[in-house]
This record gives C-alpha cells, structure tokens and sequence, in this order.
C-alpha cells in the first residue's frame, strides 16, 4: 500500500494507449507510434508536458495479461512500433506483458520512451526487451536540474545510463527519408 517517489502504488497504471502520430518522425513514420503513456515519473520538471500523468494518479489500473491483449490491439491498429513512455517504475509489469504479447504474435520494435534519468541496473534489466531507446537528456548542470526537476544528481544518473542504453541498441540508423 506504499506510495512510491513516483507518487504511484505498486500497481500497473496506464494513462493512455493509442496511435500517436506527433513523437519524433523516425518513431512515428507514416503510420504512428503505437504510445503507452504510463501513469507516474520520478522527475518533478517544471516543464512537463504530460503533468496531468506524471502528478497524478491520472490512468486505469491493469493487469499484465491486459497491458499485453493492449499491446497486440496496437499492433494490429497499423502502428511502427510500441512506445513505452516514462516506463522505468512498471518495468516488472511491462517486461511480463511483452512476454505474454510476444507469445501471442507481437513482432513490432519496443521503444522505451525515457528522460534519461534512471540506472544503469535499470537499463541492464530492460536488456532483450527494448529495440530502441528514445531518451532526453534534459541537464548537465546539476543547479538547474535541481531546480526545474528536483534532481540535482541527473547528469551523473543519465549520462552512464544513456551510454548503457547506447551499449544496448547501437547508433541510431536512419534511412534515405529520415524513418
């Protein structure tokens, strides 16, 4: 029954999934990006778009099976991929429903959709089930990241986490029209 730093019970909660055609063009294609906007961040930015999701309990409560029956409803929308957004808390969760989405016929890339801010452990136990990695690296300097995210320790977390994501997936590779 405790409450996390990410201000979320230890319970799956997801916010939306649906086709999203406005992430970064090599991610949305021509079709989308089949988007999973987890509930709760360990970031406190001042700046954040999703506040509504990251500060509140803003989403539904669900199970592995039904993230995973999600996930293959996506698939079968049309979209690219299946884009994981602010993932880090639910990994346990997330990583059992891709198992059960795989078995069940899900092929599509899994891009983990991230503010950098997590550990290389972390990163290390998402290996086999992230294709991509999609992070912002959003501060080097530890005063302003104190200030506009409460967390004045990002740089020294986000850098070897991003290299580790870099370790993991390789240089981003692009072709001829950009996705």
């Amino acid at each position: 029954g405790a409450i996390g730093y990410c201000g979320m019970p230890a319970e799956l909660y997801v916010s939306r999934i649906a086709p999203h055609r406005w992430e970064e063009p090599p991610i949305s294609g021509t079709c989308g990006s089949g988007t999973v906007f987890f509930t709760g961040c360990s970031l406190r930015c001042v700046f954040c778009q999703n506040r509504d999701i990251s500060r509140t309990r803003l989403g539904t409560p669900l199970t592995e099976e039904a993230l995973a029956h999600r996930l293959l409803a996506l698939a079968d929308s049309g979209v690219h991929n299946i884009n994981l957004v602010t993932p880090g808390q639910w990994r346990p969760w997330i990583i059992a429903a891709l198992d059960i989405a795989r078995a069940e016929g899900l092929r599509l890339p899994i891009v983990c959709n991230t503010g950098g801010y997590e550990t290389v452990e972390s990163v290390e136990a998402w290996r086999g089930s992230i294709d991509i990695w999609l992070a912002d690296l959003k501060y080097v300097s530890s005063s302003l990241s104190a200030e506009l995210s409460a967390a004045p320790d990002y740089f020294a977390q986000a850098k070897p986490a991003i290299e580790a994501m870099m370790a993991q997936a390789g240089h981003p590779v692009f072709d001829s029209e950009g996705i």
